[in-house]
């Protein structure tokens, strides 16, 4: 079974650590300084929107990360 990985630049993101008692969520903001080059599992990103990347992560947490680029650009490398 091979993994497929997606190059992206990544930045800031807020990591979703579960919900409270009321069912809102516990975050955590993490400011990075500047974009790095990752690679990502094509199987960890749930969604992709014009401003985020939202992945899953360890222990059930999501990442909702900022992301250098266009839509358009990830839209085509995550399709073709």
């Amino acid at each position: 079974m091979s993994h497929k990985f997606i190059e992206l630049h990544l930045g800031s993101h807020v990591i979703v650590h579960g919900f409270d008692a009321q069912n809102k969520e516990i975050t955590e903001s993490v400011e990075a300084k500047e974009f790095t080059k990752k690679l990502v599992a094509l199987s960890r990103i749930k969604s992709v929107s014009e401003n985020f990347i939202l992945t899953d992560y360890t222990y059930g947490r999501l990442i909702y990360w900022e992301y250098k680029g266009d839509y358009n650009t990830i839209k085509k490398l995550l399709t073709t």
